[in-house]
């Protein structure tokens, strides 16, 4: 049945709504009502979140930046504000640290990272990738805001030189309330719902990071997010560039 495969094909984190959007976007004409009833037949139903432990810790003696941010999260387009965090996921040979770096407009994933300590260089790591990222496409991440928590792994000296390198404007959210980056904290919680608690339990490092690809790449490109408008993270990208050609334009120019 094609309900079944939709919802399997999406990691099962699918509720009627969404299994419905999708079917749709697929050319299947079904009422939402009709797939309320069937997933209640075959007993399926999508994720429930819960909540997430903060893994983060501040360094009383680091500089901080200023919080340039403000719990505001929705910038009018993409590259104009990043947000970073770190999560946890616990194996059978240890802990493994997740570093993800999120380019606010979209929601999407443009740096990643897994690793076995929670050090400056996983963040380093992720922060490399999601330069690399935006500078492959052609954009220059000069002025970018890259906001995170008080982490003492993204006070560090290396790390705010890295950022200052590439010209991206630190900020650290001022309270240190979890609202303060509310938005990478959802994503870390989505990571956990959909991939890590459904998924465990996980043996060792690697199985963590080769399903953290595969769970990122559907996220970014398949994954219907409301915030988005109950598109992809990378569609909703597409279209704004679809609808401001100049700044696409601009933004070759860098390559």
């Amino acid at each position: 049945m094609e309900i079944t495969r939709v919802h399997r094909e999406n990691y099962g984190v699918y509720g009627a709504r969404k299994v419905w959007l999708q079917l749709n976007r697929e050319g299947i004409d079904v009422a939402r009502c009709t797939v309320e009833r069937l997933m209640r037949q075959l007993g399926l139903r999508g994720a429930v979140r819960g909540r997430v432990k903060r893994t983060t810790i501040g360094d009383p003696a680091a500089e901080r930046p200023q919080d340039l941010v403000q719990r505001k999260f929705a910038p009018a387009a993409p590259n104009r504000l990043w947000v970073a965090d770190m999560t946890y996921v616990s194996t059978w040979s240890g802990w493994v640290y997740v570093a993800f770096v999120i380019d606010a407009y979209a929601r999407r994933i443009i740096g990643w990272r897994t690793g076995t300590t929670m050090t400056t260089a996983l963040v380093l790591d992720a922060i490399e990738q999601a330069i690399w990222t935006r500078e492959r496409a052609g954009w220059d991440v000069k002025d970018v805001v890259h906001h995170t928590d008080r982490g003492a792994q993204y006070t560090s000296i290396a790390f705010t030189e890295r950022l200052a390198e590439a010209g991206i404007q630190p900020s650290v959210g001022a309270v240190g309330s979890s609202y303060d980056n509310a938005l990478a904290e959802t994503i870390n919680g989505l990571y956990k719902t959909e991939l890590i608690k459904p998924r465990g339990p996980w043996r060792n490092a690697d199985q963590v990071e080769f399903a953290t690809a595969e769970w990122v790449d559907w996220f970014n490109y398949r994954r219907l997010y409301q915030y988005c408008g109950d598109v992809p993270p990378a569609e909703m990208e597409a279209a704004y560039y679809a609808q401001h050609p100049a700044q696409h334009l601009v933004g070759l120019s860098h390559q």
